[in-house]
């Protein structure tokens, strides 16, 4: 704690024993002094209170009211009182913050709902387009945005229990983790001073917790806080101090560093580094606080929890720019990292009319500042191979920092990019963080300081790492290595294939896939699921807990399903979303493996590239034997096929307005079921714009461009049509058009 200067002498002229706590300065109100005729238990509820008092004081509001010395001595004498009476002590007392011996390793506990990412917005013209897609969603309801800061750091989900005297108490604390289940550290959680471990009945009270008063839902169980973990510069800056004197690299940015802290498995570390907790989510019975967004952020307030002061509500996008300007200004001197300000609608009733996507709600957007950028030279060009065996050109720098982050190595995509640039060995150029996360190269610099370059790039015809010959297919611009037993493909493919959100093998890190390649255990990612734990114990630095470890989460792999499957055969352009929609169309590998390109560009979303890439890579036979034997292993390869008709195959229709019986998401869902497709805008190719109540810009546009548009009730009865035979179009007895 800060030190606050005191006085005590004229308060308390006695012996030490006379009077346990001291007052605080003039100003501020004393502290009330313990009666040592008191019960045990009485004093240690008073230590309990004054202490969190003043860790509220101090690690919420940065307003300490006593020293140090002031707070240690009541820390010391609230322990001495519990080691006297074991029988006092509970998990939520101040003292136990930083409790048991180091985590062998952290549970993985599902979330109460997803922990979705956001969408990203650069610059005006996308947030106006924003802006005007969530006014024709909401229709009637009103559109208030509520901006906050967007910190640099690591979400959280901290869960509170209520027990029968009203008391709310930490019990669980998750990372992100894939946004559907986290990892729990909670015994590093409750090192963190601004979380509180405990919150009395008289803050829960205040709330509107309690009761069903107007001002807020009743919550009897408990409830859910969700925000963000940073680090502070401050803190930051002296870990990194007293690493580079231990003899260590200093860490390269703050939120990396926090994420690093929170996942040590040694809470004693975690206590030693500073970490703040900023809360923005009120969940309640699993569904986000009914108040709204800038409720939320008043009753984690009143909760007693840190949350960040510089937020506001505005009603237009010029309000909202004016904000953005302000606190890019000011980011420099807030003492934590940003990248950006959060926009979220402030209602929930128009959160829930606009929705969500498969990934991120409709209702919220993340403005992400211009990128920092830096100048540097490029040393050399080299070549990565990568698990799907394209050859992608690696600029290595000289080291700069680029917004706090040192950056020495910025991937350049294809060949056609290093022409386009006109980038050689030696060339100066100007290095940014995309959203402040990914270095890439924006231009080169040619002037009088930064001369040209002197070693142009040039493509191999050989593959760098198993020297076998490359290729590239005609119109393409990238280059790849065919060898399916390429050592650099095999390793990539290791590594991707056993990421968390792909199989999750999470025990099979960089090291190890390198040492079971080297040893010649692994030669195809099949190998993984033959592996025993003798051969593992081979190799260097595998205990047996580890090995174990491993085995099992390889086991489990199997039943992660054919989606997961798809993913990890390192398919071109097959990511989460495509792997998804192949598995729900054909539900099995064999189907997926044996379709047609016509049958594959027929799946809703992908086109003739993806079909292409898909259809291709099955017609090698190394990749068919791959597949094969992962089969006979006894990895799950098939899903439930998603149930589709074909009523409305071959017809684009766009949603405007609200509808009576269905939400726009459930309009969507029935019309692609059908075999329709759903469009956010109306064009020529339009087939139909269904209207409801309150229809935006779009109905319009429809009527300009001559769009057939039908209501609710005629898109009910479309769906409800008997389906065509296949290759038929609609029946002609389909609801006439409305307008």
């Amino acid at each position: 704690m800060s030190a606050v200067k005191h006085d005590a002498s004229s308060e308390n002229p006695g012996s030490q024993d006379e009077a346990l706590l001291t007052p605080a300065e003039a100003g501020v109100t004393p502290l009330p002094r313990l009666d040592p005729a008191a019960d045990p238990a009485t004093q240690v509820a008073a230590l309990r209170d004054h202490l969190r008092h003043h860790e509220y004081q101090y690690y919420v509001l940065d307003a300490p009211t006593i020293s140090d010395q002031e707070y240690d001595t009541l820390m010391n004498q609230l322990k001495a009182l519990e080691a006297e009476h074991p029988d006092l002590l509970t998990p939520d007392s101040p003292t136990q913050r930083v409790m048991g011996a180091p985590a062998e390793r952290f549970a993985k506990v599902a979330h109460s709902r997803p922990m979705l990412s956001l969408d990203n917005a650069y610059n005006e013209e996308e947030l106006r387009d924003w802006d005007r897609r969530v006014h024709d969603l909401a229709g009637n309801l009103p559109v208030v945005y509520v901006a906050e800061l967007k910190l640099d750091g690591l979400s959280l989900a901290l869960h509170y229990e209520i027990n029968a005297r009203g008391e709310a108490h930490l019990v669980r604390g998750l990372t992100r983790g894939d946004g559907s289940i986290g990892e729990d550290v909670t015994t590093n959680v409750r090192t963190i001073r601004s979380v509180p471990l405990s919150i009395p009945s008289a803050k829960i009270h205040k709330a509107h917790l309690d009761s069903s008063e107007d001002a807020g839902p009743e919550v009897k169980a408990g409830f859910e806080i969700r925000g963000e973990v940073v680090m502070p510069l401050d803190a930051f800056k002296k870990a990194n101090e007293e690493r580079v004197a231990a003899g260590q690299a200093p860490a390269a940015n703050p939120r990396n560093f926090a994420a690093g802290t929170l996942r040590t498995l040694d809470t004693q570390l975690v206590a030693k580094r500073r970490l703040d907790f900023y809360g923005y989510f009120l969940v309640i019975n699993g569904e986000y606080n009914p108040a709204g967004q800038h409720a939320t952020l008043e009753t984690l307030t009143s909760l007693g929890f840190r949350v960040n002061p510089h937020r506001d509500t505005f009603k237009s996008v010029d309000q909202i720019l004016a904000f953005l300007a302000k606190t890019e200004e000011s980011r420099d001197s807030l003492g934590y990292e940003i990248d950006g300000v959060v926009i979220k609608v402030d209602s929930q009733a128009t959160q829930l009319r606009l929705g969500y996507t498969g990934r991120a709600p409709r209702w919220a957007i993340a403005y992400k500042f211009t990128a920092r950028a830096a100048v540097t030279q490029v040393r050399e060009i080299q070549i990565t191979v990568g698990r799907t065996g394209k050859l992608t050109p690696l600029a290595v720098l000289v080291p700069v920092v680029v917004g706090g982050v040192t950056v020495t190595n910025v991937g350049l995509f294809n060949a056609d990019e290093i022409a386009r640039l006109g980038i050689m060995g030696g060339s100066w150029v100007r290095v940014q963080r995309a959203g402040d996360v990914i270095p890439n190269i924006v231009e080169v610099i040619v002037d009088a300081e930064h001369p040209e370059g002197t070693v142009p790039f040039v493509l191999p015809t050989h593959c760098p790492v198993c020297h076998q010959p490359v290729e590239k297919a005609e119109g393409e611009v990238d280059t790849y290595c065919i060898n399916i037993d390429c050592p650099a493909r095999l390793w990539q493919s290791l590594m991707y294939f056993s990421h968390r959100g792909v199989m999750n093998i999470e025990g099979l890190g960089q090291v190890l896939a390198q040492q079971l390649l080297e040893s010649g255990l692994v030669k195809s990612i099949a190998d993984l699921y033959t592996l025993t734990e003798d051969q593992l114990l081979t190799l260097e630095r595998v205990g047996k807990k580890s090995a174990e470890a491993v085995l099992a989460q390889i086991a489990n792999s199997k039943n992660a399903g054919l989606a997961r499957v798809l993913m990890g055969l390192g398919i071109p352009f097959v990511g989460e979303r495509t792997a998804e929609l192949l598995a729900s169309e054909f539900g099995s590998m064999d189907a997926v493996s044996n379709a047609s390109v016509d049958e594959l560009v027929k799946v809703q979303e992908i086109g003739p590239k993806v079909a292409a890439a898909v259809h291709d890579f099955f017609e090698i036979p190394q990749n068919r034997a791959l597949v094969a034997r992962l089969a006979e292993l006894g990895l799950k390869m098939t899903a439930e096929r998603k149930q589709k008709s074909n009523q409305l195959e071959g017809l684009t229709f766009v949603l405007t307005g609200t509808f009576s019986t269905l939400s726009r998401e459930e309009a969507k869902e029935k019309i692609e079921a059908a075999g329709g497709k759903v469009s956010g805008s109306v064009s020529k190719k339009t087939s139909y714009l269904v209207v409801g109540e309150d229809a935006g810009s779009k109905l319009a546009k429809a009527q300009e461009l001559k769009v057939a548009t039908i209501d609710e009730p005629a898109l009910l009865a479309m769906l409800a049509a008997p389906s065509p035979a296949i290759g038929e179009p609609p029946s002609e007895s389909a609801p006439e058009p409305a307008g």
